[in-house]
């Protein structure tokens, strides 16, 4: 006999074990209101399987160690800059793979359709003479049409996402080729995008912006702990919150006081400032993690991932979610597309090819999210792209061949994979 999943498993159970393994607290119990209590609760979590994101940032402050000793370039100003730069596209396309990722689904299309994407706005400007806005509205829509199709494709006709866009993969490589043409290119020379990656935020307005995130930050914080105080809700201790804004407003000051000095190496002109990318890399940061932990959709997106199943049976339209998921990351992928391009300076057919998906899902499984669905969060991306990024870039200072860069990045990724199917068994294990 079949036992009919309560709705509550669907829109409530997996979005608490979410909050629970990434800094939430789990269960009901509300005895975690020191930080004694709560840091118990934590290693509890940690021995029961749920490790989030705590395995990439070790590995991250590792791979700083190893190639900081190595190399005395790695730690310059020039260089910190130079690898946020290229870390922008990875975190922006691994981004919007979380929510793919979320539901069990796999997007192999979306390096190429940012490729597709960027081609698009290239063109737009080049052979149209079209606004910079003009064009990368026109290729944010590209992407979300090509997501939309994968997802009907997807949702309705119930064909497995790998095949689905495994054919996207191919057919959209033509898309590009057709565009450009075999051995073309676009160049990018539009001031605005390609100043995303060559251009700085003025340090007075840089400084500013980051004082008023961690005011923001801070407000949100003690108010949401006001909130969950005053209606006797589930809530950590107010010196772990206290803690939580004194480590987010050193990494934001910090990274802005660095970025803020004179990294030139050429003593007649200067080069400060926080590099474009980073503000937009952040302010999607921002908006998804909010659309993930802090709205219905969220929640159910979340709860879809969990148990497909017993998420339309408490009414949630699994369909739509799955192609919501698939349009977000293709339009996601389209803004890494562009970003991509603004990096090097031009299109041309092998655009979001190669590696480009690759390390993309690479970052989002080794900063913490889960291939088996459920569990993940938009920060994951941030994470393991820096992981990827660093990788890449230390090893590149170091003069090691090519190959040891992907034996490198493979055993990585693999590691992370491992991890994830070693803590989903404990978990499960637990009745997590």
């Amino acid at each position: 006999m079949t036992t009919t999943p309560k709705p509550e498993a669907a829109t409530g159970s997996a979005p608490a074990k979410q909050d629970a393994s990434h800094g939430g607290f789990s269960g009901d119990d509300r005895r975690t209101n020191t930080l004694g209590a709560a840091l118990g609760d934590y290693v509890r979590r940690l021995r029961g399987g749920d490790t989030g994101s705590l395995p990439a940032v070790l590995g991250l402050v590792a791979l700083y160690v190893v190639f900081g000793l190595a190399n005395d370039n790695f730690f310059s100003l020039i260089n910190q800059a130079n690898l946020a730069v290229q870390a922008a596209s990875i975190v922006t396309l691994a981004m919007g793979l979380v929510f793919v990722l979320l539901l069990g689904e796999i997007d192999l299309s979306a390096g190429v359709a940012g490729g597709v994407a960027a081609a698009v706005a290239g063109l737009a400007i080049v052979d149209h003479g079209q606004s910079w806005w003009v064009a990368v509205l026109a290729g944010v829509v590209v992407g979300a049409v090509i997501g939309l199709v994968i997802g009907v494709l997807v949702a309705y006709l119930g064909i497995p996402s790998f095949v689905v866009t495994l054919a996207f993969f191919l057919a959209l490589q033509g898309v590009t080729l057709k565009l450009i043409g075999a051995g073309g290119s676009i160049p990018v020379r539009d001031e605005v995008i390609r100043g995303l990656a060559i251009d700085n935020v003025p340090v007075t307005v840089g400084w500013i912006a980051a004082v008023l995130i961690v005011v923001v930050f801070a407000a949100l914080s003690l108010l949401r702990l006001r909130t969950q105080i005053t209606r006797d809700l589930q809530h950590p201790p107010a010196s772990l919150v206290a803690l939580r804004i004194v480590a987010f407003a050193v990494i934001v000051l910090g990274v802005t006081a660095l970025l803020s000095l004179n990294r030139s190496l050429n003593p007649n002109f200067v080069i400060a400032g926080v590099p474009w990318v980073v503000p937009v890399v952040i302010v999607l940061l921002v908006l998804w993690t909010f659309v993930l932990g802090r709205t219905a959709y969220g929640r159910h997106l979340y709860a879809v991932g969990g148990n497909a199943e017993a998420a339309r049976r408490a009414g949630i339209n699994v369909r739509f979610m799955k192609i919501s998921a698939f349009v977000i990351g293709s339009t996601m992928a389209a803004i890494s597309g562009i970003l991509a391009s603004s990096y090097s300076g031009s299109v041309n057919p092998s655009s979001g090819a190669g590696n480009t998906l690759l390390y993309a899902v690479g970052a989002a499984v080794i900063g913490g999210t889960s291939l088996f669905g459920g569990r993940g969060r938009a920060v994951d991306a941030l994470i393991g792209g820096l992981v990827i990024a660093t990788i890449a870039n230390g090893l590149g200072l170091l003069n090691q061949a090519a190959y040891i860069n992907f034996l490198v990045t493979g055993g990585v990724l693999l590691l992370a994979a491992s991890v994830d199917a070693i803590s989903r068994r404990r978990r499960s294990a637990a009745g997590v």
